[in-house]
């Protein structure tokens, strides 16, 4: 009697194993699968931004898909100007294009020279204005 009960808890225990192993396989393919799709994926153009101060031009490059610019220490353009904003506006990467938005600013930002009421297009070559700071805008360039 003890034969078929031990032969049943063998089939049950190996179809638990072989599940097991068919959800493990399935979760490391799935993963596999994500991160092909991120190192696929376009990376954005990287962006160079010259802030045209009295002394020396001084360049930030960034190559992440967000920047924030203010003088909060949390800003990833950070610049110690009472007519900046704690955080002044922001430049994302999306629709393969880079995008400025102003975050509500006490001066506004301005694109070469108009007003930023939503978010615009940048294209190599613009100018940002956040309160008296005034950046020239490169995109995909390599300063020498």
């Amino acid at each position: 009697m003890s034969g078929p009960i031990i032969l049943v808890l063998r089939i049950v225990s190996a179809l638990v194993l072989y599940a097991f192993l068919a959800y493990a396989f399935w979760i490391l393919w799935r993963d596999l699968r994500r991160q092909s799709e991120l190192l696929t994926a376009p990376q954005c153009t990287p962006l160079t931004l010259i802030l045209q101060s009295n002394g020396e031009p001084v360049s930030f490059h960034f190559t992440s898909s967000e920047v924030t610019i203010g003088r909060d220490p949390a800003c990833d353009c950070r610049l110690d100007d009472h007519t900046v904003s704690a955080q002044h506006a922001r430049l994302t990467y999306h629709l393969n294009q880079w995008w400025v938005q102003d975050l509500n600013s006490r001066n506004g930002t301005f694109l070469n020279q108009e007003l930023v009421s939503e978010p615009l297009v940048i294209v190599s070559g613009d100018q940002i204005r956040c309160g008296q700071a005034v950046f020239q805008v490169l995109l995909g360039e390599k300063l020498e």
